[in-house]
């Protein structure tokens, strides 16, 4: 199998990276970094600079893998330097929020639209994304980290177009939208005081739960938004 794992370097993208080379011994994993590529090597493991919100370098990067049967996009953005999630709407800034549509809605869509035809070689193969449950408007009963909410609410809208579109086009790739749970990373730092020990997941557990979904998916659960355990979230 060919497997490219965009985010590699983040918390749950390594995670999932050295899961798989565990697990899945004879698996060629390309991974992508941004800032400083991760001091972790293995033989079939293929380290990759990208900027996400770069579309010409996520066309190159597509150019050079012409056959996937796994694509999983772990990269995202809660808070940065500047800014924490919104708790009122006097918080909203327009920058912090075209920021979380670029980082974690926008790239889904390019990374889709470039690596459709490498999706398509495999006979079964796998477009998954870490989305979140916060990103679900019926279940939405707190309010707050609004550009959050709205970046992931759009990527759902997206993935659920996408599974549509390629029923037709890419029948053979199941689409999927993935809440991770609240994992012990840089991204869930700030936010973790009031999360029980039980709930607070490492990396590690993650990135084996989310695997097991994305292996034992079939067609049937394209264009299905998912929970660590296999519950079907609503939109």
């Amino acid at each position: 199998m060919d497997i490219l794992i965009t985010g590699g370097s983040g918390g749950i993208g390594l995670a999932m990276v050295k899961t798989l080379l565990k697990e899945m011994p004879d698996t060629k994993v390309h991974a992508t970094w941004r800032s400083q590529e991760p001091v972790f090597q293995h033989h079939n493991l293929t380290w990759h600079s990208l900027d996400l919100t770069s579309e010409p370098q996520i066309q190159s990067l597509s150019n050079r893998l012409p056959k996937l049967d796994w694509l999983i996009n772990a990269a995202g953005v809660l808070h940065n330097q500047h800014h924490q999630p919104e708790k009122t709407i006097q918080r909203v800034e327009p920058d912090f929020f075209l920021e979380n549509l670029k980082i974690n809605t926008l790239p889904t869509l390019l990374l889709a639209r470039y690596f459709q035809s490498a999706l398509k070689q495999s006979e079964s193969s796998r477009f998954a994304v870490i989305s979140a449950r916060v990103g679900s408007i019926s279940d939405n009963y707190l309010g707050g980290w609004i550009s959050y909410r709205c970046a992931k609410a759009a990527l759902n809208m997206a993935l659920k177009t996408l599974s549509i579109e390629w029923k037709r086009t890419v029948p053979n790739c199941t689409v999927l939208a993935l809440h991770p749970g609240t994992t012990d990373t840089r991204l869930s730092k700030p936010f973790q005081r009031n999360v029980s020990p039980e709930k607070l997941f490492t990396p590690e557990k993650t990135a084996s739960l989310l695997l097991t979904i994305i292996n034992e998916s079939s067609s049937d659960y394209s264009g299905k938004f998912l929970a660590y355990d296999g519950i079907e979230l609503p939109w």
